[in-house]
């Protein structure tokens, strides 16, 4: 778990007009973005608004019917991409097991698995519940450990798709804590959150999303104090009646 993630050819990723409209119902309609290589980017925006879907199509679960997507200058790359999701899927194998399942293909001794896996759990506080079964860990523990398997393989883009939406707000606090930590080691984080407050302490810039589309991209400060578009004004209103401060 020392150093960061090596490279930075994947970035910018420049999305370009993706659309995404399945029996002809547009649910991404010609979203532009670009993503630099560090900090962390929140997706803002109502329900419905594609921001999931954004996320799906960046990680190859989503085939999106027309655009492109530049992976600095290139095709998306085979390896350094990893989503985490709001309900992480836990195999019925212990803590430790399901937190190396990323090494696998690295074709590591089980010696280093079991070592890199111990270091990470210790980073997300789980090391004393290592060989306990995934599947008896609470809501929260879960997210840790689905952002510990993640974190392990050394991901240039991390996806998280509404991480805390089901947790307390300590179990909140302790998931944000290791958003932060995976992005001091250098990861790429887009993240989707409902919680503006959230979106105030972990993000460097918001990108908000409405009808399919973006309609800004800008620093977190500005985005909350000088929004630029109808639409994000009205979703700060509707969603943020007291007053703001950071």
């Amino acid at each position: 778990m020392s150093g960061g993630p090596g490279g930075g050819a994947m970035f910018p990723i420049r999305v370009r007009g993706l659309c995404h409209a399945p029996n002809g119902r547009e649910l991404l309609s010609g979203v532009d973005l670009d993503l630099g290589d560090e900090g962390i980017t929140v997706l803002l925006g109502p329900n419905g608004a594609g921001k999931t879907l954004l996320l799906r199509a960046l990680c190859g679960l989503l085939v999106p019917c027309s655009g492109t997507l530049d992976w600095g200058g290139g095709a998306r790359p085979e390896r350094g991409v990893m989503m985490v999701f709001q309900n992480p899927m836990m195999l019925r194998a212990s803590v430790l097991a399901n937190a190396v399942l990323g090494l696998k293909p690295l074709n590591l001794s089980r010696h280093d698995c079991r070592g890199s896996g111990m270091a990470v759990l210790e980073r997300v506080g789980l090391a004393h519940r290592a060989h306990d079964s995934a599947r008896l860990l609470s809501g929260g523990e879960q997210q840790r450990l689905a952002l510990a398997r993640a974190w392990l393989t050394r991901p240039r883009l991390l996806l998280l798709d509404e991480p805390t939406a089901s947790l307390d707000p300590s179990a909140t606090a302790e998931v944000e804590r290791i958003v932060r930590e995976i992005r001091t080691d250098g990861t790429r984080i887009l993240m989707v959150t409902h919680n503006l407050g959230q979106a105030t302490r972990l993000a460097d810039d918001i990108v908000f999303m409405s009808g399919g589309r973006v309609h800004e991209h800008t620093p977190t400060r500005r985005f909350f104090s000088r929004p630029q578009s109808d639409e994000a004004r009205r979703f700060i209103q509707g969603e943020l009646p007291w007053r703001m401060s950071f």
